[in-house]
């Protein structure tokens, strides 16, 4: 089988096109954690599979299976990552915008000219919702408070000073497990203000089990969640639609930006940008 090795802003990704639907999920799973494995395989933060949508306006339908062979809703980055594999595809080159299935909704990318193998990409993410503040749990007989808002996948955000001192992977399973978020879990961000528009962010990645390099929907959810703690209620604007944008540096050293609205006392328009990149292409043997 063809495959190609693609990432963004360090989320690595193995992406497969599973024509007709004809590989079943048990053996996507399979797959997944066979050949995400590092050092023993190709290794990757996950599988992206491909396949052909039903859903009206959509180019194909967008499935990400974790490495540990977990399904989520969404990834931010697999998304731009699938986005720009698309655009490489594609003949008519003056094509922009992309639009793709998920289980977290209609995706909406803009995708610039490839450059070099890589391109900028801006996707439009589902509305985020159930928004929690400091909500205190107790880890490791210490309380601490907790943010928690759904970006397409559930995040916990964590407010802390030092922000490169932190056992990510201890405190991170923590929360990711913790009685709280139960069953589906959590992942887990930990944030570092830098200033109003800036956010410093590493994240514990459900699924992986494992911090990440970077983290799209992480990025949304920290960055919302930022933005709300620095305003409250100002955030929603009482007399007219409100437009926000943060830069969130990565564990990778790149910058993503998120921009987003408020209208009618809810958070809409969400936009994830960073670039993309296609490390290589080659096969596997099934």
């Amino acid at each position: 089988m063809e495959f190609w090795k693609l990432q963004a802003s360090g989320n690595d990704f193995i992406l497969i096109e599973n024509e007709k639907s004809r590989i079943k999920n048990e053996r996507l799973k399979k797959i997944a954690k066979k050949y995400c494995q590092r050092k023993f395989a190709v290794g990757a933060d996950g599988l992206l599979v491909i396949e052909p949508s039903r859903v009206r306006g959509a180019d194909f339908k967008m499935r990400i299976f974790n490495s540990d062979g977990s399904e989520p809703a969404m990834c931010g980055n697999g998304a731009r990552c699938v986005a720009f594999w698309k655009k490489l595809k594609i003949k008519n080159k003056k094509i922009k915008t992309i639009k793709f299935e998920t289980k977290a909704g209609l995706i909406e990318a803009v995708v610039a000219a490839p450059v070099q193998g890589r391109a900028n990409v801006k996707i439009k993410v589902s509305d985020v919702f159930g928004m929690k503040l400091d909500k205190e749990i107790e880890i490791f007989a210490r309380k601490i408070k907790v943010n928690f808002i759904n970006s397409g996948v559930p995040h916990a955000i964590v407010f802390v000073q030092g922000l490169d001192d932190i056992d990510i992977e201890k405190i991170g399973r923590q929360i990711r497990y913790h009685k709280e978020f139960l069953p589906a879990g959590t992942n887990v961000n930990f944030v570092q203000v830098i200033k109003d528009n800036l956010i410093k962010i590493r994240t514990y990645e459900r699924g992986v089990e494992a911090e990440t390099l970077a983290c799209g929907t992480g990025a949304v959810a920290s960055s919302i969640i930022s933005k709300y703690k620095l305003l409250g209620k100002e955030i929603f604007g009482d007399k007219k639609p409100q437009k926000y944008k943060m830069d969130v540096s990565t564990k990778s050293g790149q910058v993503l930006g998120v921009y987003f609205g408020s209208k009618d006392n809810k958070i809409s328009d969400v936009w994830l940008e960073g670039r993309a990149y296609l490390v290589y292409q080659g096969k596997i043997a099934m």
